[in-house]
């Protein structure tokens, strides 16, 4: 085979990716890349669903538990460090499996980045400060002026996502918008993606009981050893950010529980928004089994 294959593997969350990965990367003795933005941070396992012992041993993986939440990596570190790693392993396998449902994450390794100028870090302080005082409204009523484009088209109920579009427009003098989907130098490789998915009942139920499966295994105590970091941006994800609230006081813990399904359910949501927007993802039922998603892959590949 002279061309060289990405196998991306997305959808929402708990629908079952990281077990079909493993099965790909079985079938093709290959390796896998992780684009799930939180499983990255070593002391954030039980809450980020991270593969377990068995199933990293169960076939290689990058980009898992890699970093600390003290350190920090956005998107453009990965896309680098995965590009990099890509090059590395096609020498010696011609597919390449990758999974995760960290849609940014995924297309910048598929795409590549926007290029965006330096801006003063002094900014991003700025406007963390105002979304600790004023909240996640404030910010959004800003971009809703200084860029309507990028109110009507990023994830807005996202705060890291506002964030930086409120930076670029006030560092750059010009609207976030004006930077996106500019041409990008081609990848080496070509992409089969796909992705994975369900009824919405289907998905609501599996994200409640990975929830349950998740506070039996000790979410709480990997909480409780994470409170002291809660200001860093890696912990204010869903499964952190709600139990910090009951450690803190201010929630029960059923409520908090409540809140980890319910805030998971709205990621699933916006995470199947975000992919069923991308053309060419070839769609399965989480239950198809994993010879007929090989077959369809096998029929790609040249």
């Amino acid at each position: 085979m002279s061309q060289k294959y990405l196998i991306s593997i997305v959808g929402p969350t708990a629908i079952g990716k990281t077990a079909l990965s493993i099965a790909m990367a079985k079938h093709y003795q290959t390796e896998i890349i992780s684009a799930d933005s939180r499983q990255f941070y070593k002391e954030m396992s039980i809450g980020t669903a991270a593969p377990t012992p068995a199933e990293l041993s169960a076939a290689p993986h990058h980009f898992i538990h890699h970093k600390s939440v003290l350190e920090d990596y956005n998107v453009g570190d990965f896309e680098k460090n995965a590009i990099s790693i890509l090059d590395k392993l096609f020498i010696n396998h011609d597919v390449i499996v990758m999974v995760g449902g960290s849609g940014l994450y995924v297309d910048a390794v598929i795409k590549g980045l926007d290029e965006f100028p330096e801006i003063d870090p002094s900014i991003r302080e700025t406007l963390n400060n105002e979304l600790a005082n004023k909240g996640l409204e404030h910010l959004q009523n800003q971009l809703k002026i200084l860029d309507p484009i990028a109110f009507d088209t990023i994830a807005i109920d996202n705060p890291h996502r506002v964030t930086r579009a409120l930076e670029i427009c006030i560092g750059s003098g010009k609207p976030y918008s004006t930077f996106l989907n500019k041409e990008k130098p081609k990848r080496p490789f070509k992409t089969i993606t796909i992705g994975l998915t369900a009824e919405r009942a289907t998905i609501y139920e599996r994200i409640n009981k990975r929830v349950d499966h998740m506070m039996a295994e000790g979410l709480l105590d990997e909480a409780k050893n994470l409170q002291h970091l809660q200001h860093l941006n890696a912990l204010n994800t869903v499964g952190y950010s709600e139990l910090f609230k009951f450690l803190n006081g201010e929630w029960t813990l059923d409520f908090a529980v409540s809140e980890i399904k319910k805030n998971s359910r709205r990621y699933a949501k916006r995470q199947l928004t975000w992919f069923r927007k991308k053309e060419g993802i070839l769609w399965f039922d989480n239950e198809t089994s994993i010879a007929k998603i090989i077959n369809s892959i096998n029929q790609k590949l040249v």
